[in-house]
């Protein structure tokens, strides 16, 4: 039998139990508290963050450098794996965090960066916002041509492949191609392999070894090029790239409406390129297509000048009166082959021309201004105001 001494010990041992494990749990939380503090005073001294250098590394890099592409259309977060995975930087979430502390980092444009290994996260974000380490894009104007064009007394214009060369041959490239070896494969290459559409595979074979047998198949444009392919590689993406763009416009139905092969219609898209002012290149497109069916002869300059070594705006009897594959002044129809690079625009104008009875044209000032005529009498005087006003003066 228990005393009331006992039972009133036994009463309060619960209550003692939890006074000691409220005491405890103060002293545990106090102890947390001390810790962080001094963790953070330690943090504040160093200026460093140890939860991040565990997964960052420090500085800009070993020295090594990797190329590293910003695909178009992507956005700086989805490098952030690939950059891991490669070591440029220790992990994706500290160049995530990198990337979302910089404010500019939605700037970043696409293309191929040069980028060192073991980079901090925030200098990787920083290198792909420094131009210097972009590789330089691929510029093709439109009207441009293959092969290096010799002006008279003017600048010589580079050609495509100069300068696939020159964005290959950059300072620290360790894989400059020449243009040697871009015309060697633009004359030698299985055309098909090299991605030429369908529609131009025979003419384009028919040219044999020609350097200027792909002419026109390069749509102008900017592009990104891995300077890490070779010559081959590179002409294949750029070709294959452009066929799309060309189908895209629906080409070969629009080819057939108007009695036209595809690659008859790419011819008259550079002849567009290379004679008409901006805005007016469906007024030209409509002068071509009038003449043929005539029929009459072209006779543009343009097709003069490229068989030309030397060129100029304002051609000589002498050179008029060639007989090329692309003179129109001395041959029946369209040239063999385009004579430039024919912009969306002017394959787009081709497919879809202005209404008009127009059979002849010239620019009559050096602002550009272009006259369109239905007869011939019309025409002759326009062109007495076109040799008034310098336009169609010579250097030879």
């Amino acid at each position: 039998m228990r005393t009331q001494s006992q039972r009133s010990s036994r009463r309060m041992e619960p209550q003692f139990v939890k006074r000691r494990q409220r005491g405890l749990a103060v002293l545990i939380a106090s102890l947390i508290l001390i810790i962080g503090a001094v963790i953070y005073i330690g943090v504040q001294i160093s200026g460093e963050d140890p939860t991040v250098n565990a997964r960052d590394y420090q500085g800009s890099g070993n020295g090594v450098y990797q190329l590293v592409e910003v695909p178009e259309g992507s956005s700086v977060s989805q490098l952030g794996p690939e950059l891991e995975e490669r070591g440029v930087v220790m992990t994706d979430a500290a160049f995530q965090t990198a990337a979302a502390n910089n404010p500019n980092a939605a700037n970043i444009q696409p293309g191929f960066y040069r980028l060192q290994s073991e980079m901090s996260a925030a200098a990787a974000v920083q290198a792909l916002l420094d131009p210097g380490n972009l590789v330089e894009l691929l510029d093709i104007h439109g009207g441009s041509t293959l092969l290096d064009v010799q002006v008279v007394g003017g600048a010589n214009r580079p050609g495509v492949y100069t300068q696939i060369s020159q964005v290959t041959c950059t300072e620290g490239s360790s894989n400059c191609i020449s243009t040697q070896d871009l015309q060697r494969v633009g004359a030698t290459a299985d055309p098909a392999a090299l991605g030429v559409p369908e529609w131009a595979l025979e003419a384009v074979a028919a040219r044999g070894e020609d350097p200027k047998r792909l002419e026109g198949l390069i749509v102008p444009g900017r592009y990104v090029v891995n300077p890490e392919l070779d010559a081959e590689e590179i002409i294949t993406d750029l070709v294959t790239r452009s066929a799309k763009q060309y189908e895209d416009t629906g080409i070969v139905d629009r080819a057939r409406a108007l009695g036209l092969t595809p690659y008859e219609l790419l011819t008259a898209a550079s002849l567009v390129e290379r004679e008409a002012p901006a805005g007016d290149f469906d007024k030209v497109a409509r002068v071509i297509l009038n003449r043929l069916d005539e029929p009459m002869r072209l006779e543009f300059d343009s097709t003069v000048n490229y068989g030309l070594t030397d060129v100029e705006i304002a051609t000589t009897d002498e050179d008029r009166a060639q007989v090329t594959p692309w003179n129109t002044y001395a041959m029946d129809g369209l040239p063999e082959t385009p004579i430039a690079a024919a912009s969306i625009e002017a394959i787009e104008a081709m497919e879809n021309p202005a209404e008009g009875n127009w059979l002849f044209f010239v620019t009559v000032d050096r602002d550009g201004t272009t006259v369109f005529n239905d007869t011939f009498e019309e025409h002759l005087a326009d062109v007495n105001q076109a040799l008034e006003s310098g336009v169609l003066d010579t250097n030879r």
